[in-house]
């Protein structure tokens, strides 16, 4: 029985070292830098690209045009659509002076209503195709992968372009959840890039909300303070807090 209890206790102690960071503060974690936001923009619509402005590497900002497509067939069927929506509202309006003067039933003037309903909402569908004949930056940032080509036809959801927040890189890294004590939001630490064998000041700016029970660690996410173009998505290199 002795040895039993015995035998367990070293077990308790060897599985504690396994899942144990031996970490202290004042060493260095290993990270990398990735973007705040990116993402794949794909294609809304079927149509044949009229324009690309950008290539791989260039910047743009928030708002700014990225893709033009082709799109005089939905043009002219929304103009249709809007020709006979208002055609259907104007045969609302005599159809409802006709009902007033008790020359038509209001079934032919409930029609009419359900027509102007029906004709609106076929403009509408159309009026947001043609709203997809563009696609815009959700941010400001760079292109980094281009899938396509001009005058490309294209389907929808078919990747156009692979595009990236440049302004907002984090570092996300796993530490001992007994740094807690210590480790804060807004605590500063250092980070050092191999690439570049620069170090750069850096904040903490969340802490997960959990702590996983059997590595004893908890993950955290820092940012570099300031605008640094140098700096590229996919960089690695440590995190060094001091003691």
């Amino acid at each position: 029985m002795k040895n039993h209890r015995i035998l367990t206790i070293l077990l308790a102690i060897i599985f504690f070292h396994m899942f144990t960071p031996v970490i202290e503060a004042g060493e260095r974690i290993r990270i990398q830098l990735t973007p705040l936001q990116q993402t794949t923009l794909s294609a809304e619509i079927a149509a044949k690209i009229s324009g690309l402005p950008l290539r791989e590497g260039d910047s743009f900002k928030e708002g700014q045009i990225l893709t033009i497509f082709d799109c005089s067939i939905h043009e002219a069927q929304m103009n249709k659509a809007s020709a006979t929506a208002e055609a259907a509202r104007q045969t609302l309006k005599v159809n409802t002076r006709l009902a007033e003067l008790g020359s038509i039933s209001s079934l032919e003037l409930d029609q009419s209503a359900a027509k102007v309903k029906e004709t609106e909402a076929e403009l509408a569908a159309m009026t947001t195709i043609v709203s997809k004949c563009t696609v815009k930056a959700p941010f400001s940032g760079r292109l980094a992968k281009l899938y396509v080509e001009n005058h490309q036809y294209m389907t929808p959801g078919k990747p156009i372009m692979d595009i990236i927040d440049m302004t907002h890189l984090e570092a996300r890294l796993i530490v001992p959840s007994r740094w807690l004590l210590w480790l804060k939001v807004g605590g500063v630490f250092t980070i050092h890039i191999d690439e570049l064998n620069r170090s750069y000041r850096a904040r903490v700016i969340r802490l997960s909300p959990r702590i996983d029970p059997v590595s004893r660690t908890i993950s955290m996410t820092g940012r570099i303070e300031g605008l640094h173009p140098e700096l590229l998505p996919g960089m690695s290199g440590w995190a060094i807090f001091a003691k």
